[in-house]
């Protein structure tokens, strides 16, 4: 009978244990896939900063005259590369692209550059850019729905006390980044 007692008890501790194993691990694993989806947007955001001198590069020959907006460009662009956290990249990146669409609106005044097989090409991959963007920035906060479930429902709440842990804020979008760039053929 004591040994049974006895038998029970260390089962109860050892499944104790791994449920605090499982806890830890469930939160750590979603911690990690927040901070990879904020890598990718980072990375996606990069990549359309690293487009943009192109962009220009085929712009300049057709619009000489409009330096003021390739200025405003490589300004938006230099303040994306310089923002120091995932808000002031954010904000950067509504910048440049509200710079980029000034880069589009002049194109509609050339039909030689519209026409132009490079500034097409940049086009497309600029939209395919904005659309990893997109995917990215829900993913994050798919991540954050599921890491935030976790810390407000029962018996998580009781291991995110435990742990430190709490819920995290979703990445909001400003209203003149929700839109894509308009990009014409």
């Amino acid at each position: 009978m004591v040994a049974g007692l006895i038998w029970g008890l260390i089962i109860i501790a050892i499944l104790a244990v791994l449920v605090f194993i499982i806890y830890y691990n469930r939160f750590a694993v979603l911690s990690n896939r927040i901070a990879n989806s904020l890598s990718q947007i980072d990375v996606q955001l990069r990549k359309r900063a690293d487009l943009v001198p192109n962009l220009i590069n085929s712009v300049k020959g057709y619009a000489k005259h409009e330096k003021g907006i390739m200025t405003e460009v490589t300004k938006a662009r230099t303040a994306l590369l310089k923002a120091p956290n995932i808000e002031a990249k954010m904000k950067a990146g509504a910048e440049l692209q509200n710079a980029l669409r000034s880069v589009f609106a002049i194109a509609e005044n050339y039909p030689q550059l519209r026409a132009n097989e490079n500034f097409l090409h940049l086009q497309q991959e600029l939209a395919a850019i904005e659309d990893k963007i997109a995917y990215a920035r829900q993913h994050y906060n798919d991540s954050i729905l599921t890491y935030n479930n976790l810390c407000t429902t029962f018996p998580g709440s009781a291991f995110a006390g435990m742990y430190g842990r709490s819920q995290k804020e979703f990445l909001q979008i400003p209203a003149e980044a929700k839109t894509v760039p308009k990009v014409d053929f």
